[in-house]
């Protein structure tokens, strides 16, 4: 089969049209004609392409151009289908390079097994370690076309939280209100010391959103004070929340005060 037959195979079973598979990389004219056979993609866009269809380049290609790491590929690959990415990074050490048409994929799945890692390691808050994968993570996403702007503000979500110290530089390259929807996430799953760290990042003390969340965070982890403090830049909607975290610090004589103005608001 052709290889613009190919293509639009893979796209009719992955249910796309052509408009979604376009994506904003090529005109939906020329995947039409690269459909039909009047033109054939450059190498990049058919690793754009293969990679929006979830295919190896080597399938669109033939036999002839199969890569020669393809059984390295194949183990690396099942095994980061079934979790085991520290098993994938050992079945990757026998890629043999340079490889056309193994490289952009082999790069892939090294940037993905390393930031899975990163994140298992934070979570064991093995902080040095964490950070190593997410530098290597670095690395091995410039060598494939498949590293994505997401995969990058992922990789640096996560090295907020490896390396404090530099978490000014990292929060100046990210946006404060995709933050804030993670901490949002964050809470809800009950990961409040990662909520109160994804808002630190990103302080905005004007924002009502941010000091709730913050407010509440600091609650759930038993700094009552510092809740207070969240709360009362908001205290017209906080009474309860006030009230709550002057019992729990055992000022009762506030508590009674939040307590009063609650009942005089008729909240």
């Amino acid at each position: 089969m052709e290889l613009g037959s190919l293509l639009k195979q893979a796209r009719l079973e992955a249910g796309l049209s052509q408009r979604q598979l376009c994506g904003e990389e090529i005109t939906r004219n020329m995947l039409s004609r690269i459909e039909n056979g009047s033109a054939r993609p450059s190498m990049d866009t058919l690793r754009y392409l293969a990679a929006r269809l979830g295919k190896p380049v080597s399938f669109f290609l033939g036999e002839a151009a199969v890569s020669p790491n393809g059984a390295c590929l194949t183990r690396a690959r099942e095994a980061w289908a079934s979790g085991e990415y520290t098993a994938a990074l050992e079945a990757l050490e026998g890629f043999r390079p340079p490889d056309p048409e193994g490289d952009p994929e082999r790069g892939l799945l090294l940037t993905l097994c390393r930031l899975e890692l990163a994140e298992q390691a934070l979570r064991e808050e093995r902080l040095p370690y964490a950070r190593s994968l997410l530098d290597s993570a670095a690395e091995s996403g410039k060598t494939t076309p498949y590293y994505t702007r997401e995969l990058e503000r992922r990789r640096l979500l996560l090295l907020a939280r490896a390396a404090p110290e530099e978490r000014a530089g990292v929060i100046a390259r990210l946006d404060g209100g995709e933050l804030l929807l993670r901490a949002q996430e964050a809470m809800a799953s009950g990961e409040f010391a990662r909520c109160a760290v994804l808002l630190d990042a990103a302080p905005d003390p004007g924002n009502r959103s941010w000091n709730l969340l913050r407010g509440d965070a600091a609650f759930a982890l038993g700094e009552f004070p510092q809740a207070a403090e969240y709360y009362r830049r908001e205290e017209a909607v906080c009474l309860p929340r006030l009230e709550q975290c002057f019992l729990r610090m055992e000022d009762y004589k506030m508590a009674y005060h939040y307590a009063c103005r609650q009942r005089d608001s008729g909240k």
